[in-house]
């Protein structure tokens, strides 16, 4: 098992340098000049070349790319990933500054999605071909179809506009994160309930399942105490994935309520080009997303031992 662990770590280090490398030389192909925009934004005037220039210098914007993404990756093993062109603020600082707001929308929608998938995974399993089952599958597969932008405007027409239950923009208060959290939770909902289903019927036709009904135990518990747990191997694979996911790309919903985090911050930055900011905001949400995997490959460890021994004899 520590085998296991330590390797895991260790694939850290190679993706973790991979996402460096994507966030650097992937912004340098956006279209513009950062340093014609930085001038323009300060001083309100086009630049002439001399003027230009200087602020590419300054910058730092013309030295070659192999040496400029050294010195920003020295920095970023460091926690520093350099200065906004825009506010001027650390960008290490901006992304902490604005991360809690977006961890407490990815937990909240990564929460509603467990109460809602995991019951009606389990529902549709055990009335497998039921009237149920059939509306519980066309319900996953429309909110699986649906986009979350849809979703959003559609939760703020009915539940803000039309019946002025909650409000549809900003954060302050639990009122104001209820509609972001629906709008990012519902289409995860949806796959992870299928996700339940199909591996709680995969459980619950092995032979130790049967096994135990024929002894007579009650079926509820042979779903609860013997099928559940083995099931959800998958299921905490994909809410891993889906909260890392939230973690890094709910850009669009935070953009549609105004929600002050990390993903309204990187689409800001596109804007303005700011490349320090994307830079630093693709390393940091890349970073997340890893240790978040580490921690589902831990959990799943955890719930099944089985995965080291096995990982153990294919190095063998």
């Amino acid at each position: 098992m520590v085998a296991y662990i330590a390797r895991r770590v260790a694939y850290l280090i190679p993706t973790w340098i991979g996402i460096t490398l994507l966030a650097f030389f992937l912004v340098r192909l956006a279209p513009g000049d950062a340093a014609h925009s930085y001038f323009v934004r300060v001083h309100d005037r086009q630049p002439n070349q001399a003027e230009l220039a200087s602020t590419r210098a300054r910058l730092g914007l013309d030295r070659p790319l192999p040496i400029q993404y050294l010195d920003w990756l020295g920095g970023a093993v460091r926690g520093d990933l350099g200065t906004s062109y825009y506010s001027g603020r650390e960008v290490t600082d901006e992304l902490v500054s604005r991360f809690p707001a977006t961890l407490q929308l990815a937990t909240a929608a990564t929460l509603i999605t467990l109460v809602i998938a995991i019951p009606l995974g389990v529902v549709a399993a055990i009335r497998r071909n039921s009237l149920l089952d059939h509306l519980l599958r066309v319900a996953a597969l429309l909110g699986a179809s649906v986009p979350a932008f849809w979703l959003a405007l559609l939760l703020i027409i009915v539940f803000s506009v039309e019946l002025q239950w909650l409000p549809a923009l900003g954060r302050d208060g639990l009122q104001h994160l209820v509609l972001p959290a629906l709008a990012l939770a519902l289409g995860e909902a949806a796959v992870v309930a299928r996700l339940m289903r199909s591996s709680l019927l995969e459980v619950l036709g092995e032979d130790y399942i049967m096994t135990a009904r024929a002894k007579g135990v009650p079926e509820r518990r042979v779903v609860i105490r013997h099928a559940l747990r083995n099931s959800l191997g998958a299921v905490v694979t994909e809410v891993g994935m889906v909260f890392a996911i939230l973690l890094a790309y709910s850009a669009v919903i935070e953009i549609i309520f105004v929600w002050p985090g990390i993903g309204r911050l990187a689409v800001e930055a596109i804007g303005q080009r700011d490349y320090t900011m994307l830079q630093g905001f693709v390393v940091f949400s890349g970073t997340v997303f890893v240790l978040v995997s580490l921690v589902v490959d831990l959990v799943y460890l955890w719930l099944d031992p089985r995965v080291a021994l096995a990982q153990g004899r294919g190095v063998r």
